[in-house]
């Protein structure tokens, strides 16, 4: 008996054998027969039909990578992947389950039709099958932990915004009320402000990654005003920092001067964190009819290859204190590539001479 016949005849023993090892996974232990069968007879289906289905020495190998052609529709070891990530089992455990599964096929047809002489072709093909499965299967698990993670990240950032609220109404009332001395309700407001600030950076990155976009409130603003309001709390909140601030050109355009202001400001303490200690910033913005242009620039290093990984998201760079790493996420840059995409424009980074340069492009309208 071919192989593709014994999938679809034998394919009750085959579910028992699969459903008893996915037992054998501790999250999967408490799980009803029928969510743990889930798609696999569509699995087995789907390889019984692909093992009928003649194939070329090219499209063979590029099964076997698990590079087979996109189908217009979800396969059924993609959904298992999903049901799977629900389900709380770890990578592993998911491709186990079609390790034995390709184990449990081969030993029962190989029992009950041992010496065929197709064997070693429908064996290939299986094999290929099941790989090009697992490919599918774990892709789409992937892609539904991340996104499970980005919800819960922007759950968490939620979620602790209420008693961060409460910890900014005591310090205010202890300040009002004189119960508390004013250094330290003033040290105790930065501190909270701090923190809201890095909640709003998670949030707006959960957004991001989740698809849902930057939302931005555009209105008529001039960013030589914005920037320059930005770079006062910036030299205050960093007074050993000499930053240098040149306009040229129109600057006045529709844009959201608050999230470009949180742009710039992560540009300037990432320069900051990372530059040369000593060495001045410079920050220059110049207009023109079409768009505003931002630039940051201070004296560095950064290796060619590594600039463009700084824009992805939860990355930090290598330079900097060690007290710098602990208190940000590693989301600055991200955000300030976020922000220009949202109006239209983006960020990019260079280094050159010791000088380590990132630029903005936005557009006016």
């Amino acid at each position: 008996m071919r192989l593709a016949t014994f999938l679809e005849s034998a394919q009750v023993q085959i579910l028992e054998e699969a459903v008893a090892f996915a037992r054998t996974i501790p999250a999967l232990e408490h799980t009803s027969e029928k969510a743990l069968r889930d798609h696999l007879p569509q699995v087995l289906e789907a390889i019984s039909t692909d093992l009928r289905t003649s194939q070329s020495r090219t499209e063979a190998i590029a099964k076997s990578h698990g590079d087979a052609p996109d189908t217009s529709s979800q396969t059924p070891a993609e959904t298992h992947g999903l049901m799977r990530a629900q389900d709380g089992i770890d990578i592993e455990q998911l491709v186990a389950e079609f390790r034995a599964l390709r184990s449990s096929i081969l030993r029962l047809w190989t029992e009950a039709h041992p010496a065929q002489s197709n064997a070693i072709e429908d064996i290939i093909r299986f094999n290929e099958a099941i790989d090009q499965a697992v490919a599918e299967s774990v892709k789409f698990y992937a892609q539904a932990r991340e996104r499970w993670r980005e919800i819960f990240l922007g759950v968490l950032g939620h979620d602790l915004r209420g008693p961060l609220n409460t910890i900014s109404l005591t310090v205010a009332v202890l300040r009002q009320q004189g119960i508390a001395p004013v250094q330290q309700t003033a040290m105790l407001t930065r501190g909270v402000t701090r923190m809201k600030s890095l909640l709003d950076t998670l949030l707006e990155y959960s957004r991001s990654t989740l698809g849902v976009g930057m939302a931005l409130q555009l209105a008529p603003a001039d960013l030589a005003i914005a920037c320059a309001d930005e770079l006062e709390l910036q030299r205050a909140a960093h007074p050993d920092a000499k930053i240098d601030f040149v306009t040229q050109g129109p600057t006045e355009g529709a844009f959201d001067a608050s999230w470009v202001r949180e742009a710039l400001g992560n540009l300037v303490s990432n320069a900051i964190k990372h530059g040369d200690a000593g060495e001045p910033i410079t920050v220059h913005l110049e207009g023109d009819d079409v768009g505003v242009r931002m630039c940051v620039e201070n004296a560095g290093e950064l290796p060619p290859g590594e600039i463009e990984k700084l824009f992805e998201p939860l990355r930090q760079g290598t330079s900097g204190s060690a007290q710098s790493d602990r208190t940000h996420l590693g989301l600055g840059l991200f955000i300030v590539r976020q922000v220009a995409r949202a109006h239209g424009g983006d960020v990019t980074g260079s280094c050159s001479n010791r000088r380590v340069r990132f630029t903005m492009e936005l557009p006016k309208h």
